[in-house]
């Protein structure tokens, strides 16, 4: 199974799920079906989201722990600078 079978089996399963608790298939107390089951989608995307800020916040951090990257990225700006001066692009 390549991950994009797997990925989208597991999205259709709890899309699956999320339909059968909010159409009541299966039944909960009150409270949770009529509170907490409709923000399902919008608490998850939400969490999804701050996730993905977290991940992104921390390369930004520890940016400067990867000195092969860093090298490598020093290098292609030296080269971008170095081919825009023969191009006759003046940069500071």
């Amino acid at each position: 199974m390549t991950r994009a079978q797997q990925t989208i089996s597991i999205g259709l399963l709890v899309t699956s799920l999320y339909l059968a608790l909010y159409l009541q298939l299966i039944p909960l107390p009150g409270l949770i079906s009529t509170e907490i089951i409709p923000v399902l989608p919008f608490w998850a995307l939400v969490s999804f989201g701050s996730y993905l800020l977290f991940k992104l916040g921390y390369g930004v951090f520890t940016f400067n722990d990867v000195p092969k990257a860093h090298a490598e990225l020093m290098k292609e700006i030296d080269l971008a600078r170095a081919d825009l001066k023969t191009k006759g692009v003046e940069v500071d």
